[in-house]
């Protein structure tokens, strides 16, 4: 077999390929990387710094012709030291021993403060790790991925006025299916039943305007909308009955915590299925893939509609993990702002929102990733608490959103004791 040789080019730091084949440039050997200048293996690394701290001289029983392998490279240390020179080592890059030592403390140093940046790090107790657990359960039993639920409303109608025979015959079987099958799927058996009456009654309202052929044009997604607000809404409660602690509160203190938080959580769930390309929702097929365009035929202005995909943009950049998910949703239940709650400060409620708090501004290495992620929830909290203060504004300053269904702000229009629509 003929000895291995290699090239005698000088390739830099900045110049070599680092998809290539690293080889020792004196003897062919896998490198370990540039050392003194060239990229070599430890063995000829070691040998060019101990030729040149001893300023050993070498002389070659060859003429100086012989070519260096991984295999004879010991026989003739001439030749190597002169192809050491060859290929750009320079002895200028070796340090002195107490240059070397002092690497070497300071290397010892990063390490003892990484190791001890790493021992104050918080980590997740079992009780924590299971508070977790149970947020992100109770997350998977009412939140369906594959948005099934959704064949049950009202179909959504984008072109032209809705047809009010079909319609009104579809939604009467469809929600019926749906109060009594998918509606009932919320945990802890919550009565999540729809008040039909209460709708086709808002509904049939609608029907004797006298510009409702027009209207019908404007709002022709309002029935779908309107089945998927209500859905989410009682996904929502159910939701918040899984979370340790909120079923301890009174049932007063459970509505008014509902009341305040629902449109918000409804908006941190739905950011699940935002898309930031065409910035749409995609709920399964492609009926069901939502635009803002899709909104405002529920009649919804571009006043309000503005910040929550603001909102949705700025969350979905965070790239969330579900755990934080899932905390920020509950953090958002557990924070009443202005609701009228009594007991939530009692020490064993005020011990659970203390905690999914203390959670939120846990580093992401609890999860396996090495940073903090609450500062970077605050303002998105703030843009989402902005939202929905400007659906509430919109509401109390009495701009009518949907006046031919008689629903200024569906939300506004859900009761809460009964989990029904109010008539």
């Amino acid at each position: 077999m003929e000895p291995m040789t290699v090239t005698t080019s000088v390739v830099g730091p900045d110049e070599f390929d680092r998809n290539a084949p690293r080889i020792c440039g004196v003897c062919g050997d896998k490198a370990t990387g540039f050392h003194f200048n060239a990229m070599t293996c430890e063995g000829c690394k070691g040998f060019f710094r101990r030729s040149m701290k001893r300023k050993a001289s070498f002389t070659c029983p060859f003429n100086g012709s012989c070519t260096i392998t991984k295999d004879n490279r010991r026989h003739c240390q001439a030749c190597r030291l002169k192809r050491c020179i060859d290929i750009g080592m320079m002895k200028e890059f070796i340090l002195t021993d107490e240059e070397v030592q002092r690497k070497r403390e300071m290397i010892m140093k990063r390490k003892e403060e990484e190791a001890a940046r790493e021992a104050q790090r918080p980590r997740l107790d079992d009780e924590q790790a299971r508070m977790i657990s149970s947020l992100v359960e109770a997350h998977h039993k009412t939140y369906d991925t594959s948005y099934s639920d959704f064949t049950r409303f009202r179909p959504p109608v984008r072109d032209g006025p809705v047809t009010r025979s079909a319609s009104r015959a579809a939604s009467l079987h469809s929600l019926s299916d749906a109060s009594s099958d998918s509606f009932n799927h919320s945990p802890e058996s919550v009565d999540t039943k729809m008040n039909l009456s209460s709708l086709l009654m808002m509904y049939q309202d609608g029907a004797s305007s006298p510009d409702s052929c027009e209207e019908d044009t404007k709002l022709s997604m309002l029935p779908h909308l309107a089945d998927l607000v209500s859905y989410s809404i009682q996904k929502v409660i159910g939701f918040a009955k899984m979370i340790p602690g909120f079923r301890e509160l009174t049932a007063e203190d459970q509505i008014a915590l509902l009341k305040s938080s629902a449109i918000e959580i409804i908006m941190l769930r739905s950011n699940q299925s935002f898309s930031l390309e065409d910035m749409s929702w995609s709920c399964g097929g492609p009926d069901f893939k939502y635009c803002v365009n899709d909104v405002t035929k529920a009649g919804h202005t571009l006043e309000l509609l503005e910040p929550l995909v603001k909102f949705q943009v700025g969350l979905k950049k965070l790239n969330l993990h579900e755990e934080e998910h899932v905390l920020l949703m509950a953090i958002c239940l557990l924070s009443p702002g202005t609701a009228a709650v009594h007991d939530l400060c009692s020490s064993e409620n005020e011990e659970c929102k203390s905690l999914f708090c203390s959670l939120a501004r846990r580093p992401r290495s609890c999860w396996g990733v090495g940073f903090v992620f609450w500062p970077r929830f605050t303002p998105k909290v703030n843009a989402q608490e902005a939202a929905s203060h400007t659906h509430d504004g919109l509401f109390q300053e009495g701009k009518p959103l949907c006046s031919t269904y008689g629903t200024e702000c569906l939300f506004h229009y859900f009761d809460f004791n009964t989990c029904t629509w109010k008539t």
